[in-house]
């Protein structure tokens, strides 16, 4: 029988900052590279040579604006912003690789399904299949605004809109037999039109014609990832995700939220295996444990407690300054915001035995140690059966991840517990093959 292994998966940003505010301000932080090509393509390699399963951007579309009614304390302080598209660093990463996955996150409810499945067909293939979609319908009304609308549609909607979204790129990028594309100088056929077809999907909110002007990309389909947390978006992960990653503090939370996961997966006719689960984690590795701490306590001083309230009211889509308790940041919050953020909260709060207000003012949590007890933390969590593997975010970019895959990944290994090369070319491929 083969042996259950770890799924690593990298959460990056276009920029110097990623839900640890002020690191920043680290001096093995670089700044002067965070607008050009090589910072992503060393990200890349890194990664790669840890024999990470992918890394994906996360994004918002806009400065977030909740915190004091605007974004100077976000902008100003160095929150986290992506102050690149990743759209346009993706095929950089993918030049300089041959394995690793590479994510964008994409909105349903901003972008039309056409245009979707067209710019995700198109990085599938020059990446030669390696592409994965973090689907998410948005969570603010500056972005909506920024794209038009007065406003998001109720959270419902957006992910009924969502479903059909979905179905409709899956129908466009089904459109090409994986034969069309014949290529034959002699007989000067290039591609057989009687297998390429027209979707002509018509929901209650999407409609597309099609057919795409793109082959059938290596993989189908790129790799789909999620991170619903609401019932309705766990429904969503269930019929569609590939990957899900959560925010959880115990490994109770994240073994609830994976059993919950496949009871839902079942009904849609899945095996839990088809979508891996995994707990979000950031690392500070020391030679000794003593060592480590230090560390942790030197990152802690440079941590902003404005930016840390400031960011996590962006995420729960209320001003916490304004809204103390967790009802009151509901009420606030209204159509927007993301449950996982509000609950990743609860659970410090209800871990530690401090308020809403408390936990909210409190960065997030690290694990500290040798990268023999980091190991240790994580098998016991993967082997427990609370996930099937981790999303690393950095405390300092590039460094962390330089320094997890210089000491953690090789004690994984040496465990039996992480690849020591890849199983295939495409990212479905490294999925499945563990």
């Amino acid at each position: 029988m083969t042996q259950r292994r770890m799924h690593l998966v990298a959460y990056l940003k276009t920029g110097p900052t990623a839900n640890y505010p002020g690191a920043w301000r680290h001096p093995e932080s670089p700044l002067d590279d965070i607008l050009q090509p090589e910072r992503y393509e060393h990200l890349a390699r890194v990664l790669e040579e840890a024999r990470f399963d992918g890394c994906f951007f996360a994004d918002t579309f806009g400065l977030s604006d909740t915190y004091r009614d605007g974004f100077a304390t976000h902008l100003g302080r160095g929150g986290q912003i992506s102050y690149l598209d990743p759209l346009a660093v993706l095929p950089l990463m993918a030049r300089v690789t041959r394995h690793l996955g590479l994510g964008a996150t994409l909105s349903t409810t901003l972008y039309p399904a056409y245009h979707l499945a067209r710019t995700l067909a198109s990085l599938d293939h020059v990446s030669g299949g390696r592409i994965a979609w973090n689907i998410v319908t948005s969570a603010t009304d500056l972005e909506a605004r920024n794209y038009g609308m007065d406003r998001l549609p109720p959270k419902e909607l957006r992910y009924d809109q969502a479903d059909e979204v979905l179905e409709a790129c899956c129908a466009l990028w089904e459109g090409w037999e994986p034969d069309a594309l014949l290529l034959d100088k002699a007989s000067g056929r290039f591609a057989d039109p009687a297998k390429v077809r027209y979707a002509h999907y018509e929901g209650r909110y999407v409609r597309t014609r099609g057919p795409l002007s793109i082959p059938r990309s290596p993989q189908g389909r790129p790799g789909l990832m999620q991170a619903g947390s609401s019932d309705r978006g766990r429904e969503f992960a269930a019929r569609w995700a590939e990957l899900v990653f959560v925010n959880a503090e115990t490994a109770e939370d994240a073994a609830a939220y994976r059993a919950d996961l496949s009871a839902r997966m079942a009904r849609y006719g899945r095996a839990p295996e088809e979508c891996a689960v995994l707990p979000s984690l950031a690392v500070v590795i020391g030679e000794t444990e003593a060592i480590a701490r230090e560390k942790a306590e030197y990152l802690e001083t440079l941590s902003d407690p404005e930016l840390v309230l400031a960011w996590n009211s962006a995420m729960i889509g209320a001003d916490l300054t304004k809204a103390q308790t967790e009802a009151e940041a509901v009420a606030a919050a209204g159509n927007t915001g993301i449950e996982g953020s509000r609950n990743r909260v609860l659970q410090v709060a209800r871990q530690q035995g401090i308020s809403f207000a408390e936990a909210a003012r409190k960065p997030r949590g690290l694990l500290v140690g040798t990268a023999q007890s980091v190991a240790d933390r994580m098998e016991a969590w993967f082997t427990a059966g609370a996930c099937d593997g981790f999303i690393l975010w950095p405390t300092i970019s590039p460094r962390m991840f330089e320094e997890f895959g210089r000491f953690v990944v090789p004690e994984l290994q040496r465990r039996g517990l992480f690849r020591r090369d890849y199983a295939g070319r495409t990212l479905r491929e490294t999925l499945r093959g563990g």
